[in-house]
């Protein structure tokens, strides 16, 4: 299922452990606010879906921790800084 937060391309890909935990976290915020799926794929959950978009390299994160595009574009700007601890 999810296999690819096994391997270390993935964690390469993106840094570090800690980077790919809040691209996921902050791209999973995303996505249940409304911003569309960047990769054309039927998955099981939203988790999967995110893998995919890292694995493609359709996301990525900046060094102000915000998600951004291939493309260079910031995918949702007015995501609320949520507190995970608080959920």
């Amino acid at each position: 299922m999810l296999e690819e937060l096994k391997e270390e391309a993935i964690i390469e890909k993106v840094g570090g452990r800690f980077k790919l935990s809040t691209l996921i976290q902050k791209r999973l915020v995303q996505l249940k606010q409304g911003s569309r799926p960047l990769v054309d794929m039927q998955a099981d959950n939203m988790m999967e879906l995110v893998l995919q978009e890292i694995m493609q390299d359709k996301i990525t994160l900046d060094t102000e921790s915000q998600v951004h595009t291939a493309e260079g574009e910031t995918v949702v700007t007015d995501v609320p800084n949520i507190n995970p601890l608080e959920l």
